[in-house]
């Protein structure tokens, strides 16, 4: 049985991602607030978590208000259930629009790999050049001249 329709839900606007500007994503994600909300929803089944169970660091009404920026920005989906407002992280709709910037925020505070599996993003070093070599020392000419 469906959820009668009310006034509350009818102002739920979702932004479809494909309509969303690289500007309007970047803007979103920019705030560290919203970042670990799309963090904590990531972890979670769809539809699962309602926005009063979230702990932000801001008052009730700014919370509020990233929420509706990230459902702005097409990175969550809400419905509401009772009284309770549940969300769902986008990412596969989000990833399909920009192709690795969820995965940059989603990964943010997380310890880098190191080791030999690793990814760099430079090619290995057959010769060992680079490995232990300490600081590039770069001397400059002097403005005064020598004596012969």
């Amino acid at each position: 049985m469906a959820e009668p329709d009310t006034r509350r839900s009818r102002n739920l606007v979702h932004t479809d991602p494909t309509d969303v500007t690289l500007q309007d994503a970047l803007n979103a994600l920019a705030d560290p607030v919203r970042r670990s909300i799309l963090r904590e929803c990531a972890g979670e089944p769809d539809f699962s978590r309602a926005c009063g169970t979230f702990d932000p660091p801001v008052s009730k009404a700014t919370a509020s208000h990233h929420f509706a920026v990230l459902r702005a920005a097409g990175l969550l989906e809400q419905v509401d259930k009772g009284a309770r407002r549940l969300n769902r992280l986008r990412q596969t709709e989000f990833d399909a629009r920009f192709p690795g910037l969820l995965a940059l925020v989603l990964t943010e505070g997380t310890p880098p790999r190191t080791g030999p599996a690793a990814d760099t993003g430079r090619p290995p070093q057959a010769d060992g050049a680079g490995s232990k070599a300490g600081p590039r020392v770069i001397t400059w000419p002097s403005s005064t001249p020598r004596d012969p």
